[in-house]
């Protein structure tokens, strides 16, 4: 739970940078991704959700899971017709289901070529990154202002 500071009590400067901190959420969440000219990529997962601007592609690292155990819930106990059952499902999920499990897996593999190690995880251009901010926004602000401050 945080805690509100009316902004009369905050000293000039800081009342100033808070406002401009603001500003620039509200800038970056009206912004679309495209018009940033970064290749922005958000790794998490159902528990740990994430504000972003639109565009922002967003990774669920546990949507594989949740693909397979929607597939495999309710088998019956002999494993040939478990797979028999398993392999109607995945026809009957056709091209899209083929699809989403795909791009499910293909997110665990970027994931992980990445190296990151925490989520959320927020990150630009493949080098670099926010760990642990769900506001994808801020952490674009952090990095863009860590980008201008490098010689």
């Amino acid at each position: 739970m945080s805690s509100l500071t009316p902004a009369k009590a905050l000293p000039p400067v800081q009342a100033c940078l808070t406002t401009v901190a603001a500003v620039l959420t509200a800038v970056m969440l009206a912004t679309p991704v495209h018009a940033l000219d970064a290749d922005v990529v958000v790794f998490t997962d159902r528990h740990h959700p994430v504000v972003a601007p639109t565009g922002v592609r967003i990774v669920h690292l546990d949507a594989a899971h949740h693909l397979k155990a929607r597939l495999s819930a309710d088998l019956p106990k002999d494993p040939e017709q478990a797979a028999s059952v398993a392999r109607q499902r995945l026809q009957d999920g056709g091209v899209a289901l083929q699809k989403r499990l795909a791009i499910a897996y293909q997110g665990l593999v970027d994931a992980w070529s990445l190296g990151v190690t925490n989520i959320p995880a927020v990150v630009v251009d493949r080098q670099y990154v926010v760990y642990g901010n769900p506001d994808v926004s801020r952490a674009l602000i952090d990095i863009a202002t860590f980008r201008r401050a490098r010689p």
